[in-house]
């Protein structure tokens, strides 16, 4: 049992990365009808928002500290980050600490604007064009955006770790009831998958409950009528899409202490992702979420050492085999609905 509660809590921390990918996956295809194969720049690009956050605020300069010296006996130089020069010992080490959780106030206008730029400067003149050509073109972007992070931050991953606090793990099994000791568990994982929880309940409940929320879901379901009504509802998808891409980018910026960044992570994720999309149903949300988490699930049950000694390669094919019967038996998927992705 305990093994069990194991792999599930495996397999959340990457079911949510799915989840919250093929959420904003679904947005844009829900609302624009394009099929968005940058999506999983987006999600690197707000990994590197963390990452380029984490280096400004590491930016030191060098200092002389008479009270030291090297073995030459010369004082040493020592490197002074500004944001302790500023701020104080104390509070500038904390604010470099808490560099990714900081990311997000800095990610968040960044994905706004890179999602804007995308949907108004490309997007919008694929929207009556065949998905192969949308397919294609937002592919062809995905490999420029991947260059230009490659180009700037190189090839390797870069580590960005978690504040101190939550590094290390904890027993999480003593709070399920079994023996200490037994299920030890990262500590940033369990805050990752409530982070994903937050954001996804943020989202279903920004369109559930708010004006502008319920515009964009009647747009969903009947765009020509809503424009009718003289709300201009191409400006509110332009919007929908630009939260699309912050709900990528936030992913990206808390997944960065559990998987270091590096210029190919938003390819690694895409793909599934779209699966995970395909399998919950093109067009639906709940669908989205629930493939996510079921996906990742069973990933994580998949690479355990009983998984791959029965079947080799196992944990490389499930999410593609559970695809093939889901589609096989509900071509619309889990939650599709009638007539998307059928003309």
């Amino acid at each position: 049992m305990d093994a069990i509660f194991l792999q599930i809590l495996n397999g959340l921390d990457k079911g949510s990365a799915y989840a919250l990918i093929a959420l904003g996956l679904t947005l844009i295809f829900g609302t624009l009808g394009v099929v968005n194969f940058a999506h999983g720049a987006l999600f690197m690009i707000g990994a590197f928002c963390a990452v380029t956050l984490s280096r400004i605020l590491s930016a030191s300069f060098i200092t002389i500290d008479e009270t030291r010296t090297d073995f030459l006996g010369n004082p040493m130089e020592v490197q002074t980050p500004y944001a302790e020069a500023w701020f104080g010992p104390e509070i500038g080490a904390s604010i470099i600490d808490w560099a990714v959780p900081l990311s997000i106030l800095f990610a968040i206008p960044v994905m706004l604007l890179v999602g804007f730029i995308m949907e108004r400067g490309l997007i919008k003149y694929f929207y009556k064009r065949p998905h192969a050509d949308q397919i294609l073109v937002t592919f062809g972007l995905a490999i420029v955006l991947q260059e230009v992070i490659k180009y700037f931050y190189g090839a390797n991953p870069i580590p960005t770790p978690a504040p101190e606090v939550f590094r290390g793990s904890m027993d999480f099994g003593v709070m399920l009831g079994f023996d200490p000791n037994v299920i030890i568990y990262p500590i940033w994982r369990l805050v990752y998958f409530l982070f994903s929880l937050s954001i996804i309940a943020a989202v279903f409940g920004f369109l559930q409950f708010t004006t502008f929320g319920m515009v964009v879901r009647a747009g969903m379901a009947d765009r020509e009528t809503v424009g009718i009504l003289g709300i201009d509802i191409d400006k509110r998808f332009t919007i929908m899409f630009g939260i699309a891409a912050a709900v990528a980018g936030l992913a990206g910026v808390m997944y960065t202490p559990i998987n270091p960044p590096n210029y190919h992570m938003g390819m690694d994720f895409l793909v599934l992702s779209f699966v995970v999309v395909v399998v919950g149903g093109m067009g639906s949300l709940p669908g989205a979420v629930l493939a996510g988490f079921l996906l990742g699930i069973l990933e994580s049950f998949a690479s355990t050492t009983w998984a791959i000694g029965l079947v080799p390669g196992i944990n490389q094919i499930i999410i593609y085999l559970v695809a093939i019967v889901v589609l096989l038996t509900r071509p619309r998927g889990l939650l599709g609905r009638k007539g998307v992705m059928e003309e």
